[in-house]
Order: structure tokens, then C-alpha cells, then sequence
């Protein structure tokens, strides 16, 4: 692990554990009809999150929304207003020409002074609030380049202008300071006297007196660093919004950043909410508690759903960084085990190194369709194999005419069993114990004796549904081994298929002819 990843791991620990002694912090926000988002339910878990997405998603609706929630101290620039952020375009003479208008509503779960509140702006002809508003300090800003020539001409207003020129306190720079690799003897803003417009950052080199220049000649990276360090220094327990944060940045910097944002929010309290196209962002914040939002807008519907935190698979996927990978997706730790069996015994036999997969788990059977329209729009079906547990063979129809419905011949891979894998696994020990006496280190005699041990525990339950009863029977004796259920289903995966077992050749068959396609692509 990189000394930066290090860090991060650190820090989240440590961020994640502070998130329940914030003041005040943004749980949730919900939009329902707008911009083609029916009803959209997002919950920050984790003080710094990143909202990724490709283009078209929601993501800058979902931080302008977060920007309406809060009511802005007196004296502010301009009210954070939903009429404000999202102005309506509306001909009275044409109305093909006007926007959309619907019943929308942006609803908000807040902590505030510690207590649990709640908001709501509905829209009807025009926007009403339902429910007190909290104040709080919230800083947005769009990281886009000084070349827009609106904005370009703003800031050299400047000097038609009476204007100062004030050096920034180091303490404003503290966050430049640790990510740039320039050191600079001063920077200072230029404003204008007595307005608030446009103002502009000058720098002085500290090894280098004669170099002066100022925002028009900075780098975008630079500039990102500077405007954040000057804006972000100041704040205590504000909500902070920041639209494309890898603008400009090199992948390097992007970790940088986020790793002093963590910090930052660590040592003011601050909540910190970012979209961003960037894998390197999004994996600079944890998978758990979740700090890592990835939206989508389905082909079909339009409407834009959160996907559900996929460690790390499907944003690999999504993002192209696991094109050379064959990844495997699957419903729990203990089908994982089991695939990591198969997989032990096919890997030298085919002559696979343990990276060429890439495995991704804790997704219900149910969302295997969203995962199959996401992957699909993305051409990204080729390398993936889905693995269903026994119980689910009613869904290879429905699955596999979607994936077509995308141009792609597919077809999942089912554990064996007619049941969940825990069910297998108790059926083989108890058929073939004398199989695994060296794997388990004990008798085929003593593995019976666990097993009963296992059912005599199970006995005195309350009735329950055979999925669960199998779950917790082959849980309970899984301890008794000594081991825990997704190691068992690892060694009985993988002594199945040494003995080419009937029950695992589908299971086999159907991986050899999955990585066979996946080297043809290649």
C-alpha cells in the first residue's frame, strides 16, 4: 500500500468516526419530479462524499438541491433559493419554448444543534417551504477554467477600477502549501474597493522574485488549489459544495486533494459534498460508511436511481479501469468462497494468474437487472460474469433476453444446489465427509458429530423459512470447525471440483467457457 493510501485509510477511520459528533450535518436529501428525476433519495453517510455518475445523471441537480437547504446567515451575497439556483425559462407567447414545470419537491433530513429536523421546498406556481429552515454557512463553487470570456471580462474590470491588493495570510494557503509543489512568497487578492465583484489571485515566487503573474497565467490546477485554500481555510462547521473537482488536475493531485479535504473536514467540522467523472476521486473516499454516490439514469425510464454501493467492481467497470480483468459479481461472502474454489483448481490448469478477476459481492438477486442495463449502455457486459445462488434458475430467462435487449448473448452462471450455497455445503459434508477429513483436519466421524451438534442447536428454534434455517444451521456449524461459512464454501468448492463432482460441472463448465471468450477479447 502507497504511503498516500496509507493516509486515507487513516483518516477515514478517524472522519468516519467523528460524523456522529457534527453539530450540524446534511443525513439526507430527496428530489422528487425534476429534471427528469421522479423520486431520488440520497443519504451521506460519510462527511466527504463524491457524487459520480456519467454525464446526463443528476449529479450537479443533486449538489444545486443540496445548496437549497440551508437558510443563508444575513448579510450573505445571494439567498441560496430554489428560484434562484433553478430559474424557469417561460415565452407566454410560445409554450413549446418554456421549461417543464411539474409538482417538484427537494425534501431535507438535517441534524441541527444536534437535534433532528426536517424540510421541504414544494413547487406549485412558484416555490413554498415547508418546514423551519436551518442557517448554516454553505460554500458552493464550479471549478472551471479563467477562460470564459463573461468571466475573463469581469475580472479585468478590475483595473478600471480602484482597487487592493491584500497578501493572503499563510494560514490561507496552508492547504496550497501541502499539495502544490511551488512555494510562494506572497499571494495576495485583488478586489475592487467597496463592491463585492469578481477578485483575482496574484502570486510572487519564493525562489524566484521576478516571477509574478497573475490568475490569467496560473495553470487550472493551480488555480483549483489556491481559490480552495483561500475559500475553505476560513470555515467552521459549513456545508461545502464543489462541482468537478478534477478539473485540471493531475491524478496524483486528485488524491492529494481529497486527502486534505478529509483532513479539513476533520479539524473544522466540515461537510463536504463533490461531483466528480474521476475513478481517483472516488476511491479517495470509503466504500464503508459509504461516502462514494454513484447515480445513474436508466435508458428506459429516464428517471435516475442511486446504485448501490459496489465496493469496488462495478466503478471499476463503469470507469474502464477493469477492462483487462474478468469480473465475477455474486450475492454474498459465502458464494464468493465458493467461486474462489472453483477458481483455485482452474487457475494453474488454464494457466490464470489470481489478478486476472475481479470479484464483487453483497448484491441481492433482485438488482441484477439494474446491474445488467448499467454494464449494458456501457458495453461492458463482455467482461462480467454473473453467478446466481442455486435457488435463483428462474431468473436466467429475464436476465438473459435484457442482456440482449443490449446486443449481448449472456447467460449467468448458478452455484450448485437448488438452494443457497450454505444448503450445498451441509449436503456435501454430510454425503461425503470422508472427503474432507484432511482439508478440515478431522475425522469424518467428528464432522458428523459437529453436524449433529449443529442440528441439536438449531432444534429448539422458532420456525423459520428453510433459506434461513439452512443459513444459520451450516453458520453454526461452520463454528464448530473452526472455521467461518465463506472459508468452508472455499474448501468445498475447491475439493468439488478436484473430484470434478456432478453437482459443480455446470458451475465449471460454464467459468472455462466465460474465461475462453474473455482471452478472445482481449
Amino acid at each position: 500500500m502507497s504511503l498516500i493510501g496509507s493516509e486515507l485509510r487513516e483518516v477515514w477511520n478517524v472522519l468516519g468516526q467523528r460524523r456522529a459528533q457534527y453539530d450540524f450535518y446534511l443525513e439526507r436529501v430527496q428530489i422528487k419530479n425534476f429534471r427528469g428525476i421522479a423520486d431520488l433519495r440520497v443519504d451521506f453517510e460519510y462527511p466527504v462524499s463524491v457524487v459520480a455518475g456519467p454525464n446526463g445523471c443528476g449529479k450537479t441537480t443533486l449538489l444545486l438541491a443540496c445548496a437549497c437547504a440551508y437558510r443563508q446567515a444575513s448579510g450573505s451575497p445571494r439567498a441560496l433559493l430554489p428560484g434562484n439556483i433553478f430559474p424557469d425559462f417561460k415565452d407566454r407567447l410560445r409554450q413549446t419554448l418554456s421549461d417543464e414545470t411539474r409538482r417538484t419537491e427537494f425534501s431535507y433530513q438535517y441534524i441541527d444543534s444536534r437535534q433532528p429536523t426536517q424540510m421541504a421546498w414544494r413547487r406549485g406556481n412558484r416555490w413554498n417551504r415547508k418546514g423551519k429552515q436551518p442557517e448554516r454557512v454553505v460554500y458552493m463553487r464550479t471549478l472551471a477554467n479563467l477562460t470564459n470570456p463573461a468571466e475573463a471580462r469581469g475580472a479585468l474590470g478590475l483595473m478600471r477600477k480602484d482597487y487592493i491588493a491584500e497578501p493572503l495570510a499563510p494560514a490561507l494557503l496552508d492547504l496550497a502549501e501541502r499539495i502544490l509543489p511551488q512555494r510562494y512568497r506572497t499571494v495576495s487578492l485583488v478586489s475592487a474597493t467597496g463592491t463585492d465583484e469578481r477578485d483575482l489571485l496574484f502570486a510572487e515566487m519564493e525562489d524566484h522574485k521576478e516571477v509574478r503573474y497573475s490568475e490569467f497565467h496560473m495553470s487550472s490546477g493551480e488555480r483549483t488549489i489556491l481559490r480552495l485554500s483561500k475559500d475553505l481555510s476560513g470555515l467552521e462547521d459549513a456545508l461545502v459544495l464543489i462541482d468537478e473537482i478534477d478539473t485540471g488536475l493531475h491524478p496524483y493531485t486528485q488524491q492529494q486533494l481529497m486527502l486534505e479535504l478529509q483532513r479539513i473536514a476533520l479539524r473544522q467540522r466540515l461537510q463536504i459534498i463533490v461531483a466528480s467523472h474521476s475513478p481517483v476521486v472516488l476511491e479517495s473516499v470509503p466504500a464503508r460508511p459509504n461516502g462514494r454516490l454513484f447515480l445513474d439514469r436508466d435508458e428506459s425510464t429516464l428517471d435516475v436511481r442511486l446504485l448501490p454501493p459496489y465496493r469496488d467492481i462495478f466503478q471499476k467497470a463503469l470507469y474502464g479501469q477493469s477492462r483487462e480483468q474478468l469480473s465475477i459479481l455474486c450475492e454474498d461472502e459465502v458464494a464468493e468462497g465458493a467461486i474462489l474454489g472453483v477458481l483455485d483448481v482452474l487457475q494453474p490448469r488454464l494457466g490464470l494468474r489470481p489478478d486476472d478477476f475481479l470479484i464483487g459481492r453483497n448484491t441481492g438477486r433482485d438488482e441484477y437487472p439494474a446491474h445488467i442495463r448499467a454494464l449494458g449502455k456501457f458495453r461492458g457486459l463482455s467482461n462480467f460474469v454473473f453467478v446466481l445462488d442455486g435457488d435463483s434458475k428462474d431468473r436466467e430467462a429475464p436476465l438473459r433476453g435484457l442482456a440482449e435487449s443490449y446486443g449481448h448473448s449472456f447467460r449467468p452462471l448458478f452455484l450448485p444446489g437448488e438452494g443457497p450455497p450454505e444448503q450445498w455445503l451441509w449436503d456435501v459434508l454430510g454425503e461425503r465427509p470422508a472427503e474432507y477429513e484432511t482439508h478440515l483436519g478431522m475425522s469424518a466421524t467428528d464432522i458428523r458429530a459437529r453436524m449433529r451438534e449443529a442440528e441439536q442447536v438449531m432444534a429448539g428454534s422458532l420456525r423459520m423459512r428453510a433459506k434461513e434455517a439452512a443459513k444459520l444451521r451450516t453458520s453454526a456449524l461452520a463454528r464448530r470447525l473452526g472455521r467461518d461459512v465463506a472459508d468452508l464454501a472455499r474448501i468445498v468448492g475447491r475439493r468439488e471440483t478436484e473430484m470434478e463432482s456432478y453437482e459443480v460441472r455446470g458451475l465449471v463448465r460454464g467459468f472455462q467457457e466465460r474465461i475462453a471468450l474473455w482471452r478472445r477479447l482481449q
